[in-house]
């Protein structure tokens, strides 16, 4: 056996930071503080004080305040439909059966439509709801329910109250510095990606850095929401973070764009390479200029009737250097700018999040149906802890339904729960039972707290689990007011938790989420309805709008295990940004010549033809193509810089099409 972790400098006091220790003492100290102010309060469940001061330990100041938020909506919402429902419905066994199921389906699907506060917040209600409802089944007196609610509400709001001020006392790293080296770091790793992408020779793992390049950029607008809330200055410069991260998507459409034509010009000229080779270099440099990017662009851009292709190449990689200085200048202006200062950068929305309405869907109905059988079981059973089973069932369903990989997540929490079922026995007959003063148990409490703490730190291959035992540990040892030492009611509660989060993970195993591959299908035909609608005249989405939605679904595969799944999403989302940003530069480029004008209405009505909701039509795509290059030879033969360009334009269009010979037909 391996005694290393025994070692002095192995254990987890010795082995963490100053972060690590202020971290664990924050949290460590909320929780307890939140459980003295239960008792004080004399409410009967102080534990959930304690549970919720632990849900919202956020490492930063803005993480917290927005979770915090969330879930003081979430817990008035549903302690309100609680109350609703309940009041109403607790005569009728099978009416309040369907309404408390009917209300944490819609929670579900609701959750499932969104990634942010809004998401959060319906989760929490929805479970609010089941604890306070589930927990009012055996009261005779109406009156109960409003003090049960009350009791479950002050709980909440005590434990979020004691972890923001104790992020005041012991406040973490700043959310504003933390997205400022965000962004810093992300604009220099474009310049490396482009450095890949735009390299002579093919390389191995550009799919993968193009992924992960993407997630990055996405999941800084995690970072600039909590900035937004932990900051004056960064709520009034929103509009500029909003902006350059939809640059820094623009930046990654673009280096797609160049490495498209790249791969369908096998004899490019070296001095191409050997000019992107200097602009990469000169880019990097902190006092970078236009002008000396210019003088080398125009070593390698062609005159006006020379090659089409140099030309239309050059003039995006000129898009590509001017783009990157904008955002750098951003950046610059940002991280210098006080709290008053304003700017206005081109209006841009928010970067784009879709939502799977079938997926949210089938969560809604998973859930609905195993509260109704739980419910069912506990109605025709009589069970006396079927009110913890079903709780614990709701909050596996509703929590879970969203997260990346469910039935691993409940899988997990299972295990956690079980492990939990061990620990709060010994912990409570064994430590708890000899203590009679809260003072003492919290002498007790205080270390384990921030053991496990550092434990979630320190052991990242565990942290859920480490999570998942913090947040479930006070309602398995049930510190409660007056405090019960029941075997019988602790042995049948806690079993009945277990039970609750075993079904749950029959239903996910029954009624499974969907496949990667069907997932990829849904997020490729809502790509292609976008791009169709991209197509007319009058588009519903900008452009920017319509690449931040491109982006968002290819990100929605970016941790499945099935890479076929991921290619082919990632594959058609490069294909139809490429299209959208020609489309937009064809409606926007005006020729003086009417033929040149009918030939570019042709050919974006042919794109229409190649692409429906369901697929690629072959047969029209095989003639777009070979009729693009006729136009593109007819083009070279007129002699004047117009048509040069459109035989540019038309030639990248024609290098992006010809990706889709490789996708399943109509």
């Amino acid at each position: 056996m391996n005694f290393q972790w025994l070692a002095w400098d192995q254990l987890p006091w010795i082995k963490a930071n100053a972060n690590q220790w202020r971290y664990a003492l924050r949290n460590a100290l909320a929780m307890c503080m939140a459980l003295s102010i239960a008792y004080g309060l004399e409410l009967d469940e102080p534990y959930w004080a304690m549970t919720s001061a632990a849900v919202i330990s956020f490492p930063t100041v803005g993480g917290a305040i927005s979770k915090s938020l969330g879930r003081i909506v979430g817990s008035l919402l549903g302690a309100t439909a609680a109350l609703l429902i309940a009041g109403h419905t607790l005569n009728e066994p099978w009416l309040f059966t369907f309404a408390i199921a009917g209300w944490l389906a819609f929670c579900t699907w609701i959750a499932n439509h969104y990634q942010n506060n809004v998401a959060y917040a319906f989760s929490l209600a929805g479970y609010t709801a089941a604890i306070i409802a589930f927990s009012s089944v055996d009261i005779t007196d109406v009156s109960d329910l409003w003090t049960i609610t009350q009791a479950r509400v002050c709980e909440v709001i005590s434990g979020i109250l004691c972890a923001g001020f104790m992020m005041m006392v012991l406040p973490s790293t700043s959310d504003g510095d933390a997205l400022m080296n965000s962004l810093k770091q992300m604009h220099a790793r474009l310049l490396d990606h482009a450095i890949l992408l735009l390299q002579q020779n093919d390389a191995d793992n550009v799919r993968t850095a193009h992924e992960n390049v993407i997630s990055q950029i996405l999941t800084m607008n995690l970072l600039r929401i909590q900035a937004f809330w932990s900051h004056y200055r960064y709520r009034r410069q929103n509009n500029v973070l909003n902006y350059v991260l939809h640059q820094q998507l623009r930046l990654t459409s673009v280096l797609s764009s160049l490495r498209r034509m790249l791969l369908n010009w096998p004899d490019a000229p070296a001095a191409l390479y050997a000019a992107m080779q200097q602009l990469t270099e000169e880019l990097a440099t902190p006092h970078c200029n236009k002008y000396r990017l210019a003088q080398i662009l125009r070593t390698i851009t062609p005159a006006a009737d020379g090659d089409y292709r140099q030309r239309a190449f050059c003039q995006r990689l000129r898009y590509f250097c001017w783009m990157y200085l904008n955002v750098s200048r951003w950046i610059r202006l940002l991280e210098h700018a006080d709290a008053d200062t304003r700017f206005q950068p081109p209006r841009v929305a928010s970067l784009a999040r879709e939502s799977d309405s079938a997926e949210a869907g089938w969560s809604a109905l998973r859930t609905f149906s195993v509260i109704v059988l739980g419910c069912a079981f506990w109605i025709n059973t009589q069970w006396s802890s079927g009110a913890s089973a079903l709780t614990l069932t709701a909050i596996a369903c509703v929590l879970y339904s969203s997260a990346p990989s469910p039935s691993g997540s409940v899988s997990l929490l299972l295990k956690t729960l079980l492990w939990l079922f061990v620990f709060s026995f010994v912990m409570k007959f064994g430590f708890m039972v000899q203590i009679n003063q809260l003072w003492q148990f919290l002498l007790l409490l205080f270390p384990l707290l921030i053991t496990l703490q550092l434990f979630k730190l320190q052991q990242k291959q565990r942290a859920g689990m480490w999570g998942q035992f913090i947040v479930f540990m006070g309602s398995f040892i049930a510190v409660t007011n007056p405090p019960s030492w029941d075997y019988a009611d602790f042995f049948n509660d806690n079993i009945a938790k277990v039970c609750g989060v075993l079904l749950a993970w029959l239903a996910f195993q029954i009624l499974r989420p969907s496949s990667d591959a069907r997932r990829s299908r849904r997020h490729i035909r809502a790509l292609r309805v976008a791009f169709l609608d991209q197509l007319r005249r009058r588009p519903r989405l900008s452009e920017d709008r319509f690449e931040s939605q491109i982006y968002h679904h290819i990100s929605q595969l970016s941790n499945s295990r099935d890479e076929q799944a991921r290619v082919w999403l990632l594959r058609w989302g490069v294909v139809l940004l490429n299209c959208s940003h020609i489309v937009w530069q064809l409606r926007d480029w005006q020729p003086s010549s009417p033929s040149l004008g009918q030939i570019r209405e042709g050919s974006l009505h042919n794109l229409q033809q190649i692409i429906s909701s369901h697929g690629v039509r072959h047969g029209s795509l095989d003639n777009t193509l070979d009729e693009l290059a006729t136009t593109i030879d007819k083009l070279l033969t007129e002699e004047n810089s117009e048509a040069n360009t459109l035989a540019g334009i038309l030639w990248r269009l024609r290098c992006s099409l010809a990706q889709l010979k490789q996708a399943v037909p109509d």
